[in-house]
């Protein structure tokens, strides 16, 4: 096997793979507030499989949270992981109450303010410890996206103290809002992760502009939308009742439980490019955040060995070329300078 593309997880010093495998969808069914926010039905065996493919072909990151499965991620990761645990750089998210055994996950607060967090923080890491069978995390994201800078701000001082006991290596959190971020990662010594939406076809430039000035890792989740960039949907195309794309109300990949027709366009037009070299439509949308930034670590997500395989292969191929990435701009107007 050729060298594995590698990247440094920003000011924590982390090295990882260039690609991590994004863990929600072998989580299983679940509900977030009442509504399906997993990704369908799953084979734990095959799930099982697909994992130790992937440290085959050199991924030593994996992401997860609490939230996935109600926790069942992260105790399928541990099953994975068991004898192998010093070869794998995990990364996993807390902010949200879990009822594994009811498969549901809710605010801390009756509201949407979770401003409760900081005061559960603890617990949290506790339970996110046992169920992934280890006595430390490498990488401790803050899940909720939307939560109040001042909430946000009462963790810090105890993710420092965690990053000090050895419970955790770093933290960040999994937001799209800069200012917020700014606010967070600033004269905070052990904060040097950011979690990002972001595709060939969306996400914020000024985050990720920022973690290249605050030398912020950009964990990129939805780099292939939700699915749609690897090609395989039509505007016909359905999903099961249990499936977080048939509910998507936030990712422009998806609306009314439907492919984006504006979204199929612009990737049919980008086709050519993005396949060039022989690689396939996902391969090409890898490559492209690669090229957009030295931060960045994608994190696709997978259920099966094929797509881990395929996922993986577009480390061979390498970031798109400086012409190629002229030329995607050209088409679909974003600036990429």
């Amino acid at each position: 096997m050729s060298e594995v593309m590698k990247r440094v997880l920003g000011r924590s010093g982390i090295g990882v793979s260039a690609l991590g495998m994004g863990c929600w969808a072998i989580g299983g069914p679940w509900n977030f507030l009442g509504t399906p926010a997993g990704w369908s039905s799953v084979d734990d065996a095959e799930s099982l499989r697909a994992i130790q493919h992937a440290l085959e072909l050199g991924v030593n990151f994996f992401d997860t949270a609490a939230n996935y499965g109600a926790g069942y991620s992260e105790r399928l990761l541990a099953k994975a992981f068991k004898g192998k645990r010093e070869q794998v750089v995990i990364s996993t998210k807390f902010g949200y109450e879990v009822n594994e055994a009811a498969k549901e996950v809710y605010h801390y607060d009756a509201g949407e303010e979770d401003s409760d967090v900081a005061s559960r923080l603890r617990d949290s890491l506790e339970d996110s410890l046992k169920r992934l069978d280890t006595d430390y995390i490498d990488v401790y994201l803050l899940h909720v996206g939307g939560l109040k800078v001042e909430h946000a701000l009462n963790t810090r001082e105890v993710l420092e103290e965690m990053v000090k006991e050895g419970k955790i290596r770093t933290y960040g959190w999994s937001t799209d809002r800069a200012d917020a971020v700014k606010a967070f990662a600033s004269d905070a010594p052990h904060c040097s992760i950011v979690q990002q939406q972001m595709s060939v076809l969306d996400g914020s430039m000024d985050l990720l502009q920022l973690c290249e000035e605050l030398n912020l890792g950009s964990m990129i989740r939805g780099p292939l939308g939700m699915g749609l960039l690897t090609g395989k949907f039509s505007p016909t195309t359905t999903f099961a009742q249990d499936d977080v794309r048939r509910h998507n109300t936030w990712h422009p990949a998806f609306q009314n439980g439907k492919p984006s027709q504006d979204w199929l366009n612009k990737l049919a037009d980008m086709r050519e490019v993005l396949t060039s070299g022989g690689r396939t439509l996902a391969q090409g949308a890898l490559a492209w955040l690669w090229a957009r930034s030295p931060m960045t670590v994608p994190i696709p997500g997978f259920k099966t060995v094929a797509q881990v395989e395929e996922n993986c292969k577009a480390m061979q191929f390498g970031p798109l070329s400086e012409t190629h990435m002229r030329e995607i701009e050209a088409i679909i107007g974003r600036q990429n300078g």
